[in-house]
């Protein structure tokens, strides 16, 4: 099997934001980007194991996920998920530990992994006399195998390795502490944040994230403006956010307004989110009519949603009726019923009409939220046209919410072709009431560095 196959695809398997090990000084930006069929050649020829793993890791970690007659079958899968609750004999143990230090670094990073779902807390004692090896790959993976582990143990001996003369160990020992979470090591992170070395300021900024303390606020400020790596600028963004401290939002709406990174800008709006910056509304209402970028706009129209500020409903609406992105339009339509203004912008009854079904499904949802009595003729009409049987019971759920006067558009609606439809009709009548249609539309999920 080729090494470097079975790198790729273990690579798949790791969650949650694990450094590289060492490696020579680094300083080019993390590369997003995705070659299909750079990841299928590598598979070729792999051991089922290895490969369940990885497929695993590309579903993003979905134990038992996949169908129970899947092309490639594997016990392993049931192993690792009871890795916790099984005793690792003195002979398992001792070949996990020889793993860390192989010459191959796929039994070095898959060793560490097992080590840390393990949790098996008998691996300290050996994992902190690593952290004074010799060699920096030791030193490095020890430290990522501590914070896998997130014993509060390990913090000092994590602590001592910040000051490491390897950038790799540094980054490991900062993301460590950031998983362990223990606040008492936050001012000896902070040091970190002007290192040489991207990777190291990177993990710095995460583990702060990680470990909420306002008094780093001034100082993730200054990252967010003038580190000279985006990646680090977002993460900065993102720590903003976590931390929650209202103090950010004047940096925040800067990097929004200024920073030429998308990136960067986007994680900017959803921190503004976070800390409920009411006071910078304009600059997200800004943002969502004129940046370039489609997720930066959808980002805000997101952010404005979530303050709560319904004075932007005008400009989510014309957002609703003239962005170019449907994306941006069904969640500029979704802020809106997050809002309710009390009456529906008409921006959003014409977006019933919308050519993008989730556009239509999320002005109806917001409609219902609204429960504007003027719109129900507008929410009839777009019942007789509609195809979609989700945004049909969307509409009835809009009339069941906006009063007595829509009494009459229920009577057609008995003899709907959908029976889900029909349902609502008939409770909508008998109790004015009825079950959410579906579940309630949701932004994408929170962004993590």
């Amino acid at each position: 099997m080729h090494a470097k196959s079975v790198v790729l695809l273990t690579a798949l398997t790791i969650q949650g934001g694990v450094l590289p090990l060492p490696a020579p000084q680094r300083q080019q930006p993390i590369d997003r980007s995705l070659d299909v069929r750079e990841l299928l050649v590598a598979a070729r020829g792999v051991a089922p194991a290895m490969c369940a793993l990885a497929s695993d890791g590309a579903s993003n970690g979905g134990w038992g996920w996949d169908a129970p007659t899947a092309v490639v079958h594997s016990d392993v899968r049931a192993s690792i998920r009871n890795l916790r609750s099984i005793e690792i004999d003195d002979d398992q143990g001792r070949a996990l530990l020889d793993g860390l230090s192989s010459d191959d670094a796929c039994v070095r990073h898959l060793a560490g992994t097992l080590i840390g779902r393990s949790g098996d807390k008998s691996f300290l004692p050996p994992l902190v006399t690593r952290l004074g090896a010799s060699a920096p790959a030791d030193r490095a993976g020890a430290a990522r195998v501590l914070g896998l582990l997130a014993d509060r143990r390990a913090v000092d001996p994590l602590v001592a390795k910040l000051r490491d003369d390897n950038a790799s160990v540094r980054a490991n020992s900062a993301w460590a502490l950031g998983r362990i979470g223990d606040r008492g090591a936050t001012a000896q992170i902070a040091s970190l944040l002007h290192d040489s070395d991207m990777l190291v300021r990177l993990s710095s900024v995460t583990a702060l994230g990680e470990l909420p303390n306002t008094d780093n606020v001034e100082a993730l400020l200054r990252v967010l403006k003038s580190d000279e790596s985006p990646e680090v600028r977002r993460t900065a963004a993102w720590a903003l956010g976590q931390i929650g401290s209202r103090t950010a939002g004047e940096g925040l709406a800067a990097a929004l307004r200024e920073d030429k990174a998308e990136p960067v800008r986007e994680m900017s709006a959803w921190a503004l989110a976070e800390i409920h910056a009411r006071d910078f509304v304009d600059a997200l209402t800004n943002s969502l009519k004129g940046d370039e970028s489609e997720s930066v706009r959808e980002m805000a129209a997101w952010a404005l949603g979530e303050i709560g500020v319904k004075k932007a409903a005008d400009q989510l609406g014309d957002a609703v009726a003239r962005d170019k992105s449907s994306r941006v339009r069904a969640t500029a339509a979704w802020a809106i019923g997050e809002l309710n203004p009390g009456r529906a912008p008409k921006s959003l009854v014409a977006a019933l009409r919308d050519q993008d079904d989730d556009v239509r499904l999320k002005s109806a949802w917001a409609l219902s939220e609204i429960g504007d009595a003027e719109t129900v003729k507008d929410i009839t009409a777009a019942l007789k046209s509609e195809q979609r049987d989700r945004v049909r019971q969307a509409l009835v759920r809009a009339l069941i919410e906006t009063g007595e006067g829509s009494s009459d558009a229920f009577k057609d609606l008995l003899e709907a072709k959908d029976p889900e439809t029909r349902q609502m009709a008939v409770k909508a009548l008998a109790g004015r009431r009825g079950p959410w249609p579906w579940p309630w539309p949701q932004p994408r999920p929170r962004p993590f560095p």
